[in-house]
């Protein structure tokens, strides 16, 4: 699953920023179509988004100081599946969390071995202390932290971890900053803000957790059409009218073949880490004893 509102960059995640000076906050009538927009491009968004590197599983497993072999794990937001792939293929015993119907649909269709339950992270449908790791990829922007975070603590057992990532752009590639400059003129939206609020403070506003920061920069190489899909697969494109996203994907296929010719186009990203242990549980007196 991915992100809610002001900012989006074509090929990146769309996490919730704050809005830029002057502009109110996307009201949440638009917020919540635009979380519930992927369940109809699922298919499309399962087909084209991009993956993560083995290099992030690399710092969480460093992070938490444990394999994620054999780890139960809780994979929040899940989508339709594309880091519990990843997770499982590390040997991770993964339960998966989804609310849309489409994107479950699509898991399902995906990874049949899988379990995909419905819920969300603000009421998380897991017993207490019951995982090692609750992750969220492309995902926490969707949540209300002031229930999310009790919530990820509630269901990890002492000394677990929760593990939040996106990809973003890396905007100082000049063709993805030329292009993220044409999006933010199409969309008037501020593509800027969305690695200016992939930080602790945005994550957890309340300082409940401690986490830690870690970037990993990777690319893909995909056909120009694959690269159109993808970040049409966005939620700031599935929510405007058709002729207006139109528009903008044909004029900017026209921008990305006169700068890659050979109809291959080179995605940069940087993917974000943030990971904060939960706080191991207390001695009590009689246990002490």
């Amino acid at each position: 699953m991915t992100t809610p509102p002001a900012a989006h960059h074509p090929t990146g995640a769309d996490p919730a920023p704050e809005p830029p000076a002057g502009r109110r906050p996307t009201p949440e009538p638009a917020r919540t179509a635009r979380a519930h927009s992927f369940n109809a491009a699922a298919a499309q968004y399962a087909a084209n988004r991009p993956s993560y590197p083995p290099a992030l599983f690399d710092a969480i497993e460093d992070l938490t100081g444990r394999p994620l072999a054999g780890s139960r794990v809780a994979d929040v937001g899940a989508g339709t599946g594309i880091a519990t792939a990843l997770l499982h293929a590390r040997g991770a015993n993964v339960i998966a969390v989804e609310p849309g119907d489409g994107m479950a649909a699509q898991f399902r269709r995906t990874l049949p071995g899988v379990p995909v339950i419905r819920g969300t992270g603000d009421d998380l449908p897991l017993a207490d202390a019951s995982v090692d790791l609750v992750t969220y990829a492309q995902a926490w922007h969707w949540t209300d932290p002031v229930r999310a975070v009790p919530e990820a603590l509630r269901v990890l057992r002492p000394g677990g971890a929760l593990a939040l990532w996106w990809n973003t752009d890396a905007l100082d590639v000049p063709w993805i900053a030329e292009a993220a400059t044409r999006l933010a003129r199409h969309f008037g939206i501020d593509v800027s803000a969305e690695k200016r609020n992939v930080d602790a403070r945005a994550a957890d506003p309340t300082g409940r957790l401690d986490f830690t920061r870690r970037a990993v920069r990777w690319s893909r190489r995909v056909p120009v059409d694959t690269h159109l899909a993808n970040i049409g697969s966005h939620s700031v494109f599935l929510v405007h009218g058709a002729e207006h996203t139109a528009a903008f994907l044909a004029a900017e296929r026209e921008h990305l073949l006169r700068a890659f010719p050979d109809g291959v186009v080179e995605e940069v990203y940087e993917v974000v880490l943030l990971l904060a242990e939960a706080p191991a549980r207390r001695t009590g007196p009689d246990e002490a004893a």
